[in-house]
């Protein structure tokens, strides 16, 4: 009987190969052979996916907005603001596997300067993540959690910003995960309704 293959779980296998590459090592370390190695597959197998390297990281990317877009839709939706926190701390390299994930986000972001074909989803990607932050703040003015006189959309800017801002000095130890978590919470406190 001919074995029978999931093809997503295998695409999701290859992608954390790749995750793991480029957190040890770096995005130039990723290669066709490198990432067999890595899953412990051939390279046969890998090639069957992807003809290129550059397909092989688009899905990685793909891979890694996913992982964290399914815990924040995992997380509690009746408290908006509760939630727009949620997703702003999965952002934040706040114990070692967000810590992995900046990284690797972080690798992708420098490609992304010099390679259109990743700075695409990158640009993509970015109005889905304000207007969620966005929905969040005004669904919490409309709970009456956050002032209803601010304006949803710079409030929105400021807080990806901000997150933003804060990864890079948190992953070098400039700030510490507790630290990070107060200046988050210290944001969306002067979003309340007084």
């Amino acid at each position: 009987m001919p074995k029978i293959v999931d093809h997503e779980a295998r695409r999701r296998h290859i992608a954390d190969a790749v995750h793991r590459l480029i957190d040890a090592k770096g995005l130039d370390s990723v290669s066709l052979r490198e990432v067999a190695a890595e899953a412990g597959i051939s390279m046969g197998a890998v090639q069957y996916y992807f003809s290129t390297k550059d397909e092989m990281l688009l899905l990685a990317l793909e891979h890694l907005n996913t992982r964290i877009r399914l815990r924040v839709a995992s997380a509690d939706q009746s408290d908006p603001l509760a939630l727009l926190r949620v997703a702003i701390l999965e952002l934040l390299p706040l114990d070692e596997n967000r810590r992995s994930e900046s990284r690797i986000g972080l690798a992708f972001l420098a490609r992304s300067v010099v390679a259109d074909e990743v700075a695409e989803p990158l640009r993509a990607g970015l109005p889905y993540v304000m207007a969620f932050y966005i929905d969040q703040i005004r669904a919490a003015q409309a709970a009456g959690q956050v002032a209803a006189d601010l304006d949803a959309e710079k409030e929105a800017s400021i807080l990806f910003a901000f997150a933003q801002g804060m990864v890079h000095p948190t992953l070098v130890g400039h700030y510490s995960p507790e630290a990070v978590v107060a200046a988050v919470d210290y944001h969306l406190d002067r979003l309340r309704a007084r």
